[in-house]
C-alpha cells in the first residue's frame, strides 16, 4: 500500500532538519517498489524522497544512494579530474523508518524528459554522447571501491545467458525472441570488449534535457562496472536508426578509441532483453500487473520483427 502524501512529508521533514514542507507530490515510481514524492519547502526547494516498500527495495536504494556518494565525491577531487557536464541528484538527508532501511532524500533536478522517437542527427544527439562518454570514461577502480558491481565481458555475457534461461522458464516469451538472443548471444567475438563504467538502466525519463543538451541524469542506481551497450539499450529500442548511428560515432569520437562494430548490435539485444528484465522483476515481485504488462511487450516486439531477422544483421 503506497505511503500519502502527509507520512511522505512528515519523513522529509525528519530526514532534512529545518526544513518545513509545504507541497508534496506522489510520483510514479516507475515499477520500483518504492513510494516517491516530490517535496517542496517553505523555501521554495525542491526534493526527492524516496522510501521503500520490501527489504530488495530497500538495498536497491542503498546501492543508489552509494552512486551518488561516489559521483559527489568525484566531481568534488580535482585530483581526479572530472568533470560531470550535466547534474546529478545528491543525497540531501535520510532517515531511518521503523520496520528497517531508511527513507533518501536527494535534491531535485530539474529538465524535461527525451523523446527517444524524436531524436535525430543534431545537437542533443551529440551532447547525448559525449555525457555517456563522460560517464564511460570514469575510474573504473573507484566503483569497485565503493562497493559496486565491477563485471567482466565474460560476466556481462553469462548474466545475459541466466536471464534468458529464467525468462524462458517462465513460458512467457515467444520462442522466435528466444531463438534470436540465443543466437545473438552464441556470437563469441561481440564479447570482445574492455569493460566500462556505465549507469546502467537508462531510458528518456532519466535523462533530462533543455532541448539542445543533456543537463540531468537521474536514476544511478545501477552504476556498475560493464558494457557500454547497457547505457545505449534505450535508443536501439527506440530512437530512429540515424540517431543511434550518430551517438555511436560522436561516442567513439568523444572516447578517442575505433568505434565498436559489434556495439550497435549489443546495444540492440540490451535494448531487446530489457523487456526480459521487466519481466523477471514481475516475478521477482509476484506482480500479475507487471507480469501481464511484459507479455504483451514481449508479444508485440516479437510481432514487430520480420522472419529472418537476426541482431548478427547489424554487423553486416
Amino acid at each position: 500500500m503506497r505511503r500519502d502524501p502527509y507520512l511522505m512529508a512528515a519523513l522529509a521533514s525528519a530526514a532534512l532538519p529545518g526544513a518545513e514542507p509545504t507541497r508534496v507530490q506522489l510520483l510514479d515510481g516507475d515499477g520500483a517498489d518504492l513510494d516517491i514524492a516530490l517535496v517542496e519547502d517553505d523555501g521554495g526547494t525542491r526534493h526527492v524522497i524516496s522510501v521503500p516498500r520490501s527489504p530488495a527495495a530497500g538495498a536497491d536504494l542503498e546501492r543508489e544512494a552509494a552512486a551518488l556518494g561516489l559521483l559527489a565525491r568525484l566531481a568534488g577531487n580535482p585530483a581526479v579530474g572530472v568533470q560531470l557536464p550535466f547534474v546529478v541528484p545528491a543525497v540531501a538527508g535520510s532517515t531511518p523508518l521503523p520496520e528497517g532501511g531508511r527513507a533518501v532524500v536527494t535534491t531535485w533536478v530539474p529538465g524535461e524528459e527525451v523523446d527517444v522517437t524524436a531524436l535525430g542527427p543534431g545537437p542533443l544527439t551529440a551532447s547525448l554522447a559525449q555525457a555517456l562518454a563522460v560517464v564511460h570514461g570514469l575510474p573504473g577502480a573507484l566503483v569497485d571501491d565503493a562497493g559496486l558491481p565491477v563485471w567482466s565481458a565474460s560476466e556481462v555475457r553469462g548474466r545475459r545467458l541466466s536471464e534468458l534461461d529464467r525468462a524462458a522458464s517462465t513460458g512467457r516469451v515467444p520462442p522466435r525472441l528466444l531463438s534470436r538472443w540465443e543466437l545473438a548471444l552464441e556470437e563469441v567475438r561481440w564479447w570482445r570488449f574492455s569493460p566500462v563504467v556505465v549507469h546502467g538502466d537508462l531510458d528518456g525519463t532519466r535523462v533530462l534535457t533543455d532541448g539542445r543538451t543533456v543537463t540531468g541524469i537521474t536514476g544511478w542506481g545501477s552504476l556498475s562496472v560493464g558494457d557500454p551497450a547497457d547505457d545505449l539499450g534505450w535508443l536501439a529500442a527506440a530512437a530512429p536508426t540515424e540517431a543511434l548511428e550518430a551517438v555511436l560515432t560522436a561516442h567513439a569520437q568523444a572516447r578517442h578509441e575505433p568505434l565498436d562494430p559489434a556495439l550497435g548490435a549489443r546495444a540492440r539485444l540490451a535494448g531487446e532483453m530489457a523487456l526480459a528484465r521487466y519481466l523477471l522483476h514481475g516475478v521477482a515481485l509476484d506482480d500479475d500487473d507487471v507480469l501481464d504488462d511484459a507479455t504483451v511487450m514481449l508479444e508485440d516486439l516479437d510481432a514487430s520483427l520480420d522472419d529472418g531477422d537476426q541482431l548478427s544483421d547489424e554487423l553486416g
